[in-house]
């Protein structure tokens, strides 16, 4: 067969799924029911561990050069100032991408695609999965490119295709979760004001406003709850909501590009994999926009699967490593969906203590909490997504000092460079911080040895630590000095290079 994997659906988990294949040689097609990409952008923000993975690919200039890095965070009560907050470099020491970056979804994907088309990948339009059925070892499958219907093969079928899922449905999988009463909208839109740099939290007593700014001069990204009075119009345009938002934000609207309402789900797949058949991104789960988490998160499904997809298509891996894609994706997926549902219920809740948060403790409490670096290293863990880690997985294995197998490699700066500029090789290696290490006869993985220094020990790296890498960047095991634990898991996992 030409086409190893299927991917259904072109979005930003369709398309970093791809290139994470592509990276590894590995064909793929890739099928999406639209007519082209899409236009109609939501996600505005691109975290710092996506940017890793990128990076790792070999692409994340493409995405930073198109880019805003965010220099600071304003909060607002009504149209007044309450605080405002520097993140120009928020996660400095702890990521080479220690800042937040704007990047609208719909100029995301069109990088992702022109990058994808660079190694032979076209986006095939107009073209449905009808149907599928897994066979022994590989799946065979029913396509509808516009009309005209094929019958394809594939090793594996992967379900990019949104919260309205086709892979999903057929899987018979629940979608359990709801969704929310509110009604959101969404507006590009020109202004004139001296308060629009960086992004601007604006709360209203009724609700908020989140404002990004976009490259081009003057333009930005509204998102917000519409108000009560009008979420019952019909074919509601911005017109309508203008003179709400020009009231409570203070700014002169001059121009609307495009204009948009939907509404948030909070729901979750009661499995992502069935057999050869796997869902990522929003086909899996989804929620709030609290913390621009949602695209971020389904790109990392991608980057997760398709090393692990990869290593067992070539016969580098074990194909039991595919079991530990919904063991730890799902684990975060869970813990991201609750966390966002209490995030949104305290931005839109009526109660009088969700008032007081957002009248007292978001505009005044926090930006002075964030004024201590502690805070803000936190803040940044864990809205980056650098904090995700797997120590429950079948993957994981040992301790030493502070580095736990599963968390993601700490990032450390030497003199010569830093320990990250390795993994853009996307597969295993292993790193030695201070000392030397023999007996690596169980394969050949590259070995990497880092003076120790204050930098490292800061990092939370014992000397003497030897760290087994994975291809996504997080520690497999974590041992001292020998490494019969390195070779050990290589035996069990059949790891090859």
């Amino acid at each position: 067969m030409n086409n190893q994997v299927l991917i259904v659906g072109a979005g930003p988990t369709g398309l970093a799924l791809a290139l994470g294949l592509t990276k590894q040689n590995i064909p793929c097609k890739l099928i999406d029911k639209n007519k082209g990409p899409g236009e109609e952008s939501r996600a505005m923000v691109v975290q710092a561990r996506i940017l890793e993975f990128y990076d790792q690919l070999g692409i994340a200039d493409d995405f930073i050069d198109k880019g805003i890095k965010i220099k600071q965070l304003q909060f607002f009560k009504n149209d007044k100032r309450k605080a405002k907050l520097n993140v120009e470099n928020m996660g400095e020491g702890q990521s080479p991408f220690p800042y937040i970056l704007s990047l609208p979804q719909d100029e995301h994907e069109k990088i992702l695609i022109a990058l994808l088309a660079k190694n032979g990948v076209e986006v095939e339009w107009q073209t449905k999965l009808e149907s599928f059925t897994e066979g022994k070892n590989v799946v065979s499958t029913l396509l509808n490119k516009e009309g005209q219907k094929s019958d394809e093969v594939f090793q594996y079928v992967c379900g990019c295709d949104g919260a309205h899922s086709t892979v999903r449905k057929a899987l018979g999988f629940d979608f359990i979760g709801g969704s929310y009463e509110q009604l959101f909208y969404v507006a590009d839109v020109y202004c004139e004001s001296n308060e629009t740099n960086g992004f601007q939290m604006r709360l209203f007593d009724e609700g908020f406003c989140i404002i990004f700014p976009i490259r081009t001069t003057g333009s930005f990204r509204l998102v917000g709850i519409v108000p009560e009075l009008l979420k019952e119009k019909d074919g509601l345009q911005f017109s309508d909501i203008a003179p709400y938002l020009q009231e409570r934000l203070s700014l002169e609207l001059t121009k609307v590009n495009w204009f948009s309402t939907y509404k948030v789900h909070h729901r979750i797949s009661e499995h992502f994999r069935k057999g050869r058949v796997f869902i990522a991104g929003d086909a899996g789960h989804v929620h709030s926009p609290s913390g621009g988490q949602g695209m971020n998160t389904g790109i990392g499904d991608a980057i997760n699967l398709s090393w692990k997809l990869g290593a067992v298509i070539d016969g580098r891996m074990n194909s039991r490593v595919l079991d530990s894609y919904e063991d730890e994706r799902m684990a975060f997926a869970k813990t991201l969906v609750s966390t966002t549902d209490r995030l949104f219920s305290i931005m839109v809740g009526k109660g009088k203590g969700n008032q007081m948060i957002r009248s007292i403790v978001l505009p005044t409490l926090i930006p002075k909490l964030t004024g201590f670096a502690a805070v803000r290293n936190m803040l940044f863990k864990v809205v980056s997504q650098i904090r995700i880690q797997y120590r429950d997985s079948m993957l994981s294995t040992g301790k030493v000092g502070k580095v736990v197998a599963g968390q993601r490699l700490p990032w450390v700066e030497f003199a010569t460079g830093i320990n990250y500029d390795l993994l853009q090789s996307f597969n295993w290696q292993i790193h030695v911080y201070g000392g030397a290490i023999s007996n690596t006869k169980s394969v050949d993985i590259p070995v990497y040895s880092f003076p120790y220094s204050k930098t490292v020990e800061k990092a939370g790296i014992k000397e003497g630590t030897v760290l087994l890498i994975r291809p996504d960047g997080h520690v497999a095991v974590a041992c001292e000095e020998g490494i019969d634990a390195i070779n050990t898991y290589v035996e069990k996992w059949h790891v090859r290079i």
